[in-house]
């Protein structure tokens, strides 16, 4: 009886300390951090409204001082298991999240995932995510330019659905496959009953270079208008200096000119970034851009040349502390037809901003 009771209180024992041990490490797993970035904007052509064109989403509100994006994200992440709960708020999320149901526009990020194999890194993840397309995020922090490319602007910045993906042991190469709801969807377009696919392809040779392609099938209207868009993305991004990056990036689309023709629209859009590293608080970034649409397909300017327009931005950055950057950027748009509106409801073929953001992590 008596080794019974001592056993008994042994196991016990055992128990609460592996109950405590766990405990510390799910406390251990889960991680809450935020993001915020607050910015003051002036458009030369100072449109009535205060907005900046139709194609810009984020950063889009003029001559006022605005919350482009503010987060808290709640992370999990153990060998097996991980999520990731994000919530924001901002003009971005104004814009972005227009067509989503009430309870799902504050949704920056929501998913699960789980490790399907014990010995290879192969998850299988399930939600709302950041975009598999682009190497600009709607984070401005972590993009070399203040405000993204025309490229970023007009692809997704989100999306919902599943997806497989493998790691090598190496981390040299990332290979993913998605199943989605739409073209920067949470919930699908009503009418429709057709997934989307796309796959991501990551390779880096070196810790130097990065080689990336994205794609994107599917259709964004109703099944009785399903018009199939096939989109893809590619970027390389090398370190040429230990002070000096370049990024290179193109994307090209088709989409069905109407149902189940086989005449399609294009458009495409090259990028290039070169980003230099004064000193180890003070940098700057360059971009020349270009982006085509004559048919509309995404920018519809209703002008005889369709959208065909030309950037270029000087990104001047400086570190205040680790987690804390202040940034001013000059950006010149020039098109071939007169699509911008002044204030004085004049149309013009330039336009010129000016802006500067801080933004913060935590």
């Amino acid at each position: 009886m008596k080794r019974y009771i001592i056993c008994s209180i042994l196991l016990l024992g055992t128990i609460q300390i592996l109950q405590a041990q766990e405990k510390v490490e799910d406390k251990k797993a889960l991680t809450v951090s935020g993001y915020v970035e607050v910015y003051g904007q002036y458009d030369f052509s100072n449109p009535k409204n205060n907005v900046r064109p139709g194609f810009v989403y984020s950063h889009h509100r003029n001559n006022e001082v605005n919350l482009n994006l503010g987060l808290i994200k709640v992370n999990y992440d153990t060998e097996r298991v991980r999520a990731n709960l994000a919530l924001g708020a901002g003009t971005y999320m104004n814009v972005n999240y227009a067509e989503e149901p009430a309870t799902l526009k504050n949704s920056y990020e929501a998913n699960v995932g789980i490790k399907i194999s014990e010995k290879h890194n192969l998850w299988i993840d399930a939600g709302i995510f950041p975009s598999h397309i682009g190497f600009e995020s709607a984070i401005s922090k972590d993009c070399y330019t203040l405000t993204r490319s025309m490229g970023a602007e007009n692809s997704p910045y989100f999306e919902t659905g599943a997806k497989v993906s493998y790691t090598t042991e190496d981390g040299k190469w990332l290979l993913s496959g998605l199943v989605l709801n739409g073209w920067q969807r949470i919930q699908r377009v009503d009418g429709n009953s057709t997934p989307a696919f796309g796959h991501q392809v990551t390779y880096k040779p070196t810790d130097k270079v990065t080689l990336n392609s994205s794609s994107f099938m599917g259709s964004d209207q109703a099944d009785s208008v399903r018009r199939i868009r096939y989109f893809h993305h590619f970027y390389g991004q090398f370190q040429l200096y230990d002070k000096l990056v370049l990024i290179t990036g193109f994307d090209i689309g088709v989409e069905q000119k109407q149902k189940g023709s086989s005449k399609y629209n294009t458009w495409l859009t090259p990028v290039l970034i070169a980003s230099y590293k004064v000193h180890d608080d003070l940098a700057f970034a360059l971009r020349g851009e270009y982006y085509q649409d004559k048919d509309g397909v995404l920018i519809d300017t209703g002008t005889p040349h369709g959208f065909q327009t030309f950037g270029y931005s000087f990104t001047l950055d400086y570190t205040v502390l680790t987690n804390l950057i202040w940034r001013t950027e000059f950006k010149k748009l020039q098109s071939k037809d007169a699509i911008f509106v002044e204030r004085n409801a004049a149309l013009t073929k330039d336009n010129m901003i000016g802006i500067t953001s801080l933004a913060l992590r935590f």
